[in-house]
């Protein structure tokens, strides 16, 4: 089988990984200034040419693993190509209602002119004031010369992010935060109109509520489990359950509250799967976080017909396990001191990317966690992330699994 006939989809966060979605960091990154960052969404101001160093070896590890990586900005360029796609992508990039009726026409006819590598550029890396040679009206004359016009987007880092592999569907999200809303929209375009996927069955989509990929965790087959915090709301989690259950792609989903602070925005800031039946999990949390499993009490034709089942809450690890119908849900223990497992895990110490059952990747700098993943019989491919994680993301968020080996069935 040819890497490309591998089909798509996931069923778990440990099965061997053979295709993965990455971005790697392009001009987007050079926009951000001390003025801008907050906004949009990054904690400092990153040194591209390094980060770029540090993601070119993360992709170099994948592959020694055999594994097929994909570039977020090729898909789109070659999605591009197609002329319904190249409108769609236009007409949505420039739906803000900040432009005006004078600069919107102006830019729709110069983004129609432009090759699909020039219209990847200018939908990604955005479009300043000062950058454009007409259009110019009372929106020109208002903006300061380097206020954006399109946003670029610094966070299609995060592939991990914008969609999810549902066992062969794949779950269009809907993000949160505004500076990352038209991140989706982008990845739909591709799952939609790109040869390699066409016709792929899709879930959920960003215009319903908010779901983001870095809180869903699919534990085992037929099991997932979903943060809610401060990127996925309550109504998220219910749409995304009454979906999956309708499809019969899991039979129970475990909402996993979290708390709503940027050290916590995603589930899998706190935990992630190393094996089967492991999770490294931040040691702060592991005696408070707690799950609701929510199941399907009954049935109908659509998937708004299905009346749900909410079990009480239960520690995180017990409702885990007993979804998974394992005897243990092992957390490893990383032994970490409060402080030291407080700055490992702002590092992303436990946000890790499973690359087959007890082989994962991790930042190198969380020396001390990744000590105790190996002692725990976990194979550590250990990658540099200093610039990389100026974002607040690791190993997992940068990268959307697209094909993995199905678990054997027991």
């Amino acid at each position: 089988m040819t890497q490309t006939s591998i089909p798509h989809g996931a069923d778990s966060e440990v099965g061997t990984l053979q295709t993965v979605m990455l971005h790697r960091p392009g001009p987007e990154l050079k926009r951000l200034t001390p003025r801008n960052n907050d906004k949009l969404l990054f904690d400092g101001i990153p040194w591209v040419a390094r980060a770029q160093e540090e993601h070119d070896a993360f992709a170099e590890a994948l592959r020694a693993r055999n594994v097929e990586v994909l570039y977020l900005t090729d898909l789109l360029t070659e999605t591009l190509a197609s002329p319904d796609a190249r409108n769609h992508a236009i007409t949505t990039g420039l739906a803000g209602l900040h432009l005006g009726d004078t600069m919107r026409t102006y830019l729709a006819h110069a983004l129609r002119d432009a090759s699909p590598e020039e219209l990847t550029g200018y939908l990604t890396a955005g479009i300043r004031n000062d950058e454009v040679r007409g259009g110019f009206g009372l929106v020109t004359s208002l903006f300061a010369s380097d206020d954006f016009l399109i946003d670029p987007l610094p966070n299609l880092l995060f592939t991990r992010d914008s969609s999810v592999w549902i066992q062969d569907r794949v779950a269009i999200t809907s993000l949160a935060m505004p500076a990352r809303s038209r991140e989706t929209q982008l990845t739909e375009l591709i799952y939609t109109e790109h040869p390699r996927f066409r016709g792929t069955r899709k879930i959920h989509g960003w215009h319903h509520e908010h779901v983001e990929g870095g809180d869903v965790l699919l534990l085992a087959p037929g099991v997932i489990a979903v943060g809610v915090g401060e990127r996925t709301t309550p109504a998220g989690v219910e749409r995304l359950a009454r979906q999956v259950f309708h499809a019969d792609l899991a039979h129970t989903v475990l909402a996993v509250p979290i708390a709503q602070e940027r050290a916590t925005m995603h589930l899998d800031t706190v935990c992630t799967m190393v094996d089967v039946d492991k999770i490294v999990m931040y040691p702060n949390v592991a005696d408070s976080l707690r799950a609701y499993a929510v199941t399907v009490a009954d049935r109908g034709e659509r998937d708004t017909d299905l009346v749900l089942d909410v079990a009480d809450a239960e520690p995180f690890l017990v409702a885990a396990a007993k979804a998974m119908e394992i005897d243990t849900l092992h957390q490893i223990d990383t032994g970490l001191d409060p402080v030291t497992a407080e700055r490992e895990q702002w590092d992303d110490g436990n946000n890790t990317l499973a690359l087959a059952p007890r082989v994962a990747v991790a930042y190198e700098r969380n020396d001390e966690t990744n000590d105790r993943l190996e002692e725990a019989g976990i194979e550590v491919v250990r990658i540099a992330g200093s610039e990389l994680g100026s974002g607040r993301g690791g190993p997992r968020c940068m990268s959307c699994p697209i094909a993995r080996e199905p678990l054997p069935v027991d």
